[in-house]
């Protein structure tokens, strides 16, 4: 495929000086495999237009055509390394894919699982498992879109999880409840993390497991024992509440250690962050373009609107704040794809972007004044669609808390 040609990919280390990020930036955004992509993932979208998708959240439909033209493009396997059948591609690339689909007016909700929960399964996944799924996952057979963890109680606390998995013989048998588990019904696989020992104060993180579970013999066999049920949001977002009914899996369902999962999903969890930031930043391109596009042919009082300091100043302040994001996001791409520590980088890609989007998205509705609220426009849509990532996957709160305590060693305040 033509993707799979990675010749022009430079070699990232952490650079020192503010200089060199720069450097770096530029360079990974000009890089020709990142404009090809751009331009694939743009033409595909552009078969997808703000029609399609006004439809779906009217009737709160998944986008199955779309992602299936994703899937069928191989950009869904972007991160399955070649010799299972996918791209071989970065978090960088992945991140692109995720903001185009958003740039273009799409919600990339509806499929970013399936790039974030790769990390998980891709660095601490048994060779079983991934012989036996990522061949499956990269030509579109098999679809991983459901990671299972939060819970009503805990919320944020993942640590305070309650559903337990317990073993038996050569199984494990899961008991517990998930309030939000999103794309079940869409999904052959589906990663659940459950607690496997008692809390221990000592070791906080300590006791929980990750699970791969097939959910194609669950529905065959223990249909009773998972049982999803849809949760309506503000947004067309598939989500579920889970009940685990004593659901038994193999121990090959088991991803690395047993009692180690919670480091696990923290592989993935800053995956999830770099590419919903990138998802929020092309929200905030897009806001931006609507915005100073209507500024431009809008007349009132015999003038554009644009002329007028008091919309044109915003949309421009909007639009640095974008960019500002957007920089950093290349920092964490950068520091992901060199397997460098990433954590401080990726939780401020995300709380940047998702602070900027949304200030894009206020900017742009009351750019259009009572015509934003119109569905025809698309910006009440989005509007709500940009909302989400202040507060998911992780609030906005913690994650300045996490830069104080863990970056600026400042007391715990949770």
């Amino acid at each position: 495929m033509l993707l799979n040609d990675r010749t022009d990919q430079i070699s990232v280390t952490a650079p020192a000086t503010d200089d060199e990020w720069m450097e770096t930036n530029v360079l990974l955004r000009e890089r020709p495999l990142i404009q090809q992509l751009r331009s694939k993932v743009r033409d595909l979208c552009a078969d997808f237009p703000d029609e399609y998708w006004r439809e779906k959240d009217l009737k709160r439909e998944y986008p199955q055509e779309f992602v299936d033209a994703m899937t069928g493009e191989g950009l869904l396997a972007a991160l399955i390394p070649e010799e299972y059948g996918g791209l071989g591609l970065g978090i960088t690339e992945a991140s692109i894919i995720m903001e185009e689909i958003n740039r273009s007016g799409g919600h990339a909700a509806a499929c970013h699982a399936q790039l974030y929960t790769m990390k998980a399964v891709l660095n601490h996944g048994s060779q079983w498992q991934k012989d036996a799924y990522l061949p499956g996952i990269a030509e579109g057979s098999i679809r991983l879109q459901a990671f299972s963890i939060t819970e009503e109680v805990s919320g944020s606390n993942t640590s305070a999880i309650q559903t337990r998995a317990v073993r038996d013989g050569d199984d494990w048998i899961i008991t517990g409840h998930k309030n939000w588990t999103s794309r079940v019904d869409e999904s052959d696989l589906l990663l659940v993390l459950t607690r496997t020992s008692d809390y221990d104060a000592n070791d906080r993180n300590g006791g929980l497991t990750l699970f791969l579970v097939d959910l194609r013999q669950v529905r065959a066999e223990q249909p009773d024992a998972f049982r999803p049920i849809k949760v309506r949001t503000m947004f067309n977002y598939a989500t579920n509440q889970v009940i685990y009914d004593g659901l038994r899996v193999p121990s090959s369902a088991v991803v690395g250690e047993v009692g180690r999962g919670f480091r696990y999903v923290i592989d993935g969890w800053n995956m999830e962050r770099i590419l919903l930031a990138a998802e929020a930043i092309g929200d905030g391109y897009w806001f931006i373009e609507r915005a100073s596009s209507y500024a431009s042919t809008r007349e009132t009082f015999g003038r554009k609107i644009g002329a007028n300091q008091g919309v044109q100043f915003p949309i421009a302040d909007a639009y640095m704040k974008v960019r500002a994001a957007d920089a950093i996001r290349w920092e964490a791409c950068a520091l992901a794809d060199n397997d460098s520590p990433v954590g401080a980088e990726a939780n401020m890609a995300k709380h940047l972007a998702s602070e900027a989007s949304w200030e894009a998205a206020n900017v742009c509705l009351n750019t259009y004044g009572g015509y934003g609220f119109v569905d025809q426009y698309d910006v009440e849509r989005k509007f709500r669609e940009t909302r989400m990532y202040q507060v998911a996957p992780v609030n906005n709160n913690l994650i300045k808390a996490f830069i104080g305590t863990k970056v600026l060693n400042m007391p715990r305040s949770y």
